[in-house]
C-alpha cells in the first residue's frame, strides 16, 4: 500500500485550492488565505469554546486575520507569533487598540500596537493556520515547522496544556 507524503498532500491541496478558485494564485508554499476565511472566523467566534476564552494565541497567517480582529473586538488578549518567530511573540491588550482592531490584527499593526511578549500568560485557545486538517485533530502546515514550534513553546512555558483547544480555520476542501 502506498501512502501520501506530507509534501504530496500539500502540493495536491495547493493545486486544488487554486484550481477551484478557493484561494489566490500566490498560495503555493503558504498557509492559504481561502475564500470564506471571514465566515470561518465568525463561526469560531460564535462557538462555546470561544466564549470561554480570555487570552487567545493566533498564528500570523493571512487566513487568520479576521480571527485576530475578532479576538480584539471581543475584548480578549491576543498573543501572536512574529513571522518565522524572528521577533518572538507579540501581545496586544484590547484596551490598547480601541477603534483600531482591524489594523492591530495585521502583522504591521501588531508590531505598532503590541508589545514583545516577555512572559507567557495562560492561553485559553490556540488558532493555528493549516494547509490541510483531518477529522482526528491532525494538521499539516506549510512545512517550515513554525506552527509546531509555536505550540511547543506555548506548552514549554506552561501557557497551554492538554485541555487547551487547538483549532484551525480552514475551507471545507482543506479537510482530508
Amino acid at each position: 500500500m502506498m501512502y501520501d507524503t506530507k509534501e504530496s498532500i500539500r502540493k495536491r491541496m495547493w493545486e486544488l485550492l487554486e484550481r477551484e478558485g478557493i484561494t489566490g494564485s500566490n498560495s503555493y508554499g503558504r498557509i492559504p488565505d481561502f475564500l470564506g476565511s471571514h465566515m470561518a472566523a465568525n463561526l469560531l467566534q460564535n462557538s462555546r469554546e470561544w466564549k470561554d476564552t480570555v487570552t487567545v494565541f493566533v498564528s500570523p497567517d493571512t487566513a487568520q486575520l479576521k480571527v485576530r480582529e475578532n479576538v480584539l473586538i471581543d475584548g480578549k488578549i491576543l498573543i501572536m507569533a512574529s513571522p518565522k518567530l524572528l521577533n518572538g511573540y507579540i501581545i496586544i491588550e484590547p484596551s490598547w487598540v480601541k477603534g483600531y482592531e482591524r489594523e492591530a490584527s495585521t502583522i504591521g499593526g501588531a508590531f505598532k500596537y503590541g508589545n514583545k511578549l516577555e512572559t507567557f500568560p495562560l492561553v485559553d485557545m490556540v488558532v493555528d493556520g493549516s494547509v490541510a486538517v483531518d477529522k482526528h485533530g491532525g494538521r499539516l502546515g506549510k512545512g517550515g515547522g513554525y506552527g509546531d514550534m509555536e505550540i511547543s513553546n506555548l506548552n514549554f512555558h506552561g501557557a497551554i496544556d492538554i485541555s487547551t483547544p487547538i483549532v484551525s480555520t480552514v475551507h471545507e476542501k482543506q479537510v482530508i
